[in-house]
């Protein structure tokens, strides 16, 4: 069975930083990589970060690049992101889920596993 924990959110205050942890279960980050979503009060759930199977970076959503990074452990089974220089417009739930397959896709129907998701707000 597998399975994706988030942890790591919380508040922030605009500037500020956080670093988010996912960690998995019942599968590997080495099968065709993971990513991580955020979806907003409203909006659709969008891909922040992704990584290839082979733990090369694979995407950011323009809105992120220069501010968060995406990294992974293969000893502790984690991946994180890592999130700096925060603002408002953070603020959303964030997922981790891995995807069905190693294409590069943006959709979050192309993934198969998500985790619960963990909370970010960033206050102004």
């Amino acid at each position: 069975q597998v399975q994706l924990v988030e942890s790591g959110g919380g508040l922030a205050q605009a500037g500020g930083s956080l670093t988010l942890s996912c960690k998995v279960s019942g599968s590997t980050f080495s099968r065709n990589g993971m990513g991580w979503f955020r979806q907003a009060p409203g909006k659709e759930r969008e891909l922040v970060a992704r990584l290839a199977w082979n733990g090369a970076i694979l995407y950011y959503a323009d809105s992120v690049k220069g501010r968060f990074t995406i990294s992974r452990d293969d000893t502790q089974n984690t991946a994180y992101l890592q999130m700096h220089s925060l603002n408002p417009e953070d603020t959303a739930t964030y997922y981790c889920a891995l995807p069905r397959g190693v294409r590069l896709s943006v959709l979050p129907a192309d993934f198969e596993y998500w985790g619960q998701g963990t909370q970010v707000t960033v206050s102004s």
